[in-house]
């Protein structure tokens, strides 16, 4: 009986799926992904819409915080630079969609940087209120720096079109989101295989230990927080697009605990795991919205409180993972997947 996994060839050492069970589950995906649009009504696309763009911006969160180990609670404030520069860039300059989520991917790039450079010498808590800090003070300009964002007003971007075809709609945005999440997933699992992505690991493990190797900490930390801020940046700069309008609302300090409740639930370090918390962050409040509607006409009481209830069980749904299982979902998979390969023995 074959008690592991060998390969023969470099080929198959390096490959990113080097099991069948992993490249059949892997085909299963993709022809889930590719039927879903297909027969879906417009509620679930929007709702595989909102999950796509979390996905991106959870990978990027979960680069600099799972993978190198420097807390940020800035999510929030980097996804608003992604959405303003993406809207002032078409609005204002008139460039193309596309165009514009490039360069604003770029431009959070760099905001993320300049913000990343007290991470040379700050750690744990104290960085997290650094970069709480920039949550702050991004937003701060948003609404104050009115002959360019417009304070308060919310900015209205146009219409996407590509060879006449509108974009954000929900059929159409599905494609252009769950395509850049497939790119995105790949280049960063590939960026791990690289030695930048082995220095973000070492990092995180002991960054002592990381220097004293020859790993240059101010180099790739800010490294770090401008990959994890190019993909968050992107995220917002998608928002922009799919709903027309930004406003500062939307990036409050709620959405950057959002964000990083979904890396921890999904697990920390895990592409994965940015899917899987990404999913059930997602849609953990619409289950209870729907789940609350459908008591109303039972109880209708339950409408006035079902908002309570959902920050509670978001509070609680944190607390439990941390708890019982702090690897968080992607462990729990792979559990899942451990106890089906080595059945029937429980070890």
């Amino acid at each position: 009986m074959i008690s592991g996994i060998f390969h023969s060839t470099y080929e198959d050492d390096m490959a990113l799926r080097r099991t069948h069970a992993q490249k059949i589950r892997l085909v299963i995906l993709i022809i889930f992904l590719l039927a879903f649009p297909f027969f879906a009504n417009r509620y679930y696309l929007t709702l595989a819409n909102q999950i796509g763009i979390a996905v991106i911006g959870a990978i990027g969160l979960n680069i600099l915080v799972g993978y190198t180990g420097q807390i940020s609670l800035g999510q929030g404030g980097f996804m608003a630079v992604g959405a303003y520069a993406a809207g002032l860039l078409t609005v204002n300059l008139g460039l193309p969609w596309w165009a514009s989520i490039i360069l604003a991917s770029l431009f959070t790039a760099l905001v993320g940087a300049l913000f990343g450079i007290p991470s040379l010498r700050l750690k744990g808590l104290y960085l997290a209120i650094a970069t709480l800090s920039a949550q702050v003070i991004i937003l701060w300009v948003v609404t104050h720096w009115t002959a360019v964002t417009g304070g308060n007003d919310a900015l209205v971007v146009p219409d996407p079109y590509l060879f006449g075809i509108k974009i954000n709609d929900d059929f159409n945005f599905y494609w252009l989101v769950w395509i850049l999440a497939i790119i995105v997933t790949l280049l960063t699992v590939n960026l791990f295989r690289t030695r930048f992505g082995r220095a973000f690991i070492a990092i995180r493990d002991q960054d002592i230990a990381a220097s004293v190797m020859g790993v240059d900490l101010f180099k790739y930390k800010l490294l770090a927080f401008a990959i994890s801020s190019f993909w968050v940046g992107m995220a917002g700069a998608l928002i922009a697009h799919y709903r027309n309008i930004v406003t500062w609302e939307r990036f409050t300090v709620d959405v950057s605990v959002l964000y990083l409740a979904m890396i921890i639930i999904g697990g920390l370090g895990s592409v994965t795991g940015s899917y899987l918390g990404a999913a059930f962050m997602t849609l953990l409040p619409v289950t209870l919205t729907n789940l609350g509607r459908a008591l109303s006409r039972v109880f209708p009481v339950v409408d006035t409180v079902i908002p309570f209830i959902q920050q509670g069980v978001f509070g609680l749904v944190i607390i439990l993972f941390l708890i019982l299982e702090p690897e968080g979902l992607n462990k729990i998979w792979k559990n899942i997947k451990d106890y089906f390969r080595l059945w029937p023995f429980s070890y």
